[in-house]
Formats: C-alpha cells, structure tokens, sequence
C-alpha cells in the first residue's frame, strides 16, 4: 500500500511487496527537508528512490508544526506509508520527545526509514510495518504521501484503519494530487469520518492539495 502516482506499475509491483524483487543497491541523496538538510540511504524497490517526490515535498513546506510540538506530555506521530523516511525525519525534527511511529508493508522501506533515523540522530523512532503497531496506541499527529493508485477501495481500507487512531484533538494531514481525487477524497472522508471531525482543504500547490483532518 506505498505505491504513488508518480511512479510505473511495473514499478509499484515493487514497492506494495513485502520483500522487492530488485536488487538492494544503496545510494546516498543529500536532502532538504522542512529547512534541515539531511544525507539519507536510498535503494531499488522503495518509493522514489532517486529524489524527494514532489508530493512529499508539498507535504513538508506547507505543512505546519504538529500542535504538541514543545509541550511537556510526549506525543505520538505517525508516517503513514514510510517509504525512506522522509516525512518521518520530518516528524521527529518537529518534535524531538514524540515517538514516531513509520509504517510500510516493505520491508527494505522500514530499514531504509529505520537505518536513516538512526544515523541523523533521531532516537525515537520506530520502523515497523502496520501490524505491529500497539492497537491500543493512539496518534496525534498523523502525516502522509498516501498511495492513491492503488485503488479507492483499498485507499479508504487503508485511511479507514488509520484516521480513527488520532487522539482527541489529533490532526492529519494527506497529500493528494488534485487530479487523482483529492476533492472527492475530502468529502469521503468528511461523511466515512462523521461529526467527530472536521475535515478540509489546509493548502493548494503544485497540483496537489493538502487534506486536513482534525479529531474533535
């Protein structure tokens, strides 16, 4: 379920897959993400192994602070479809107490996202794929690149599972490109989500809309 639109299906093949059938070559990209500049492990088979993609930079510029960001109590963030790491280096810069929480179903995005985290110091953070996530934890913050082409029913599966999980006051913010839905997805998710949310549009820009998801 990290497939993206801006990749081939023979690609995305790849990335959905618990284990990649490519090679695993590791390569260094030297990135800027939300001001801090940052050397990151990439590899085959893993969303957007060769650039920041343009969806994830949106995400990232335009996105604010999450709202625990310097409170006292720690907080817990998740990455929602993790590839290698980007938004959840992003997550763990904004607050450096909270416990981030990356998801993948691919298991070479988790130790991209895992090694990557690690070496540019962020000690909170764990790489994981869905299932082993506590059932019990509870979000708030919630960021993603979500993977649109997959499907809509497998996309509102996928969101379903997730957005329900933001604690009281929690917020999420999805990237989707306008053309692929992301008007439509924002009424779904306003009448799936019901009145203990409130659902919009935060930001346009670069043919792409930033979704916002507030918990009441």
């Amino acid at each position: 379920m990290v497939n993206r639109s801006n990749e081939t299906s023979q690609g995305n093949e790849q990335y959905f897959s618990a284990n990649p059938s490519s090679e695993d070559v590791r390569r260094t990209l030297h990135v800027t993400l939300r001001g801090r500049e940052a050397d990151v492990e990439v590899s085959n088979g893993v969303f957007s192994s060769g650039r920041l993609d343009l969806g994830t930079s949106v995400l990232l510029r335009h996105v604010p602070d999450p709202a625990s960001a310097g409170k006292e109590t720690p907080h817990a963030f998740l990455d929602l479809g993790c590839g290698w790491g980007p938004i959840t280096l992003a997550l763990a810069e904004a607050d450096p107490r909270a416990e981030v929480w990356a998801v993948d179903v691919n298991d070479r995005a988790i130790a991209l996202t895992a090694h990557n985290a690690e070496a540019n110091g962020y000690t909170g953070v764990h790489a994981c794929r869905p299932e082993d996530v506590p059932e019990d934890l509870r979000f708030d913050t919630i960021w993603s690149n979500p993977a649109i082409r997959i499907g809509k029913e497998a996309l509102h599966d996928m969101l379903m599972t997730w957005l329900p999980r933001l604690a009281p006051g929690g917020e999420a913010y999805l990237v989707v490109q306008r053309n692929l839905g992301s008007d439509s997805l924002m009424r779904w998710l306003a009448d799936a989500l019901g009145d203990g949310f409130s659902v919009g549009k935060y930001a346009s820009s670069k043919g792409y809309r930033i979704i916002e998801i507030l918990r009441k």
